[in-house]
């Protein structure tokens, strides 16, 4: 595990030869040893491709590359960090909740569709367009922001989770996601937005609820 939490809002990270981790740009803190940060133009294993999809989202989330010997402190605007242990799934997540990651982990873009991409469907929903998330895949560990913490809601079959669009942070496993409006659903606890819907993940994995609706 090369993440180590050091309180609620910044963890650590062992950095070692022959390995190398990404993180946001500026998300780093201080660091100890003999350790190097290199823009990423590509933004992981992702390549082209993914960064093509990325921009065309309006997604990019500028990455740096970061490698050596030494350990890192990261962490970003006083959010929470929250680590995600991957062995062999996806991570499905919007960019820009990334704080850090294995640079072993597959990256990604992924069309919006039936998996990931939450905000982006909400903005789907009402502009129509079609959007992109990102996803990790393979073993390793993701540092992801939020605010007011993050707690882990197991999915199981045939009893499906219902999360605020506001609240969610990311899924892994064999989920399923849709939208479905909720007329009534956000004024009857005051939460009105205007844009009143609610998110379906069904099937068997785990989702990333943060506790709060702000935005990074």
């Amino acid at each position: 595990m090369p993440f180590r939490p050091l309180n609620s809002r910044m963890v650590e990270a062992t950095v070692v030869p022959g390995q190398r981790l990404f993180s946001q740009r500026g998300a780093m803190l201080a660091y100890k040893g003999d350790v190097s940060f290199t823009p990423s133009i590509t933004g992981g294993q992702g390549g082209v491709l993914g960064m093509i999809g990325r921009r065309v989202a309006n997604e990019a989330t500028p990455l740096m590359t970061v490698e050596g010997s030494g350990t890192v402190m990261f962490g970003h605007g006083g959010h929470h960090v929250h680590v995600v242990e991957l062995a062999g799934e996806t991570l499905y997540v919007e960019a820009d909740r990334l704080l850090a990651f294995d640079g072993s982990l597959q990256q990604g873009t992924m069309f919006m569709g039936s998996q990931g991409g939450v905000m982006g469907m909400v903005r789907g929903q009402v502009t129509g367009q079609g959007l992109f998330t990102t996803t990790l895949k393979g073993r390793g560990a993701v540092a992801v922001m939020a605010h007011g913490g993050v707690i882990e809601l197991p999915i199981r079959s045939g009893r499906p989770v219902h999360v605020d669009p506001q609240a969610y942070v990311a899924h892994r496993g064999d989920v399923r996601s849709k939208l479905s409006t909720a007329i009534g659903w956000r004024e009857m606890v005051g939460r009105g937005s205007g844009e009143a819907f609610q998110l379906e993940l069904s099937g068997e994995g785990t989702v990333y609820v943060q506790a709060s609706e702000e935005k990074l």
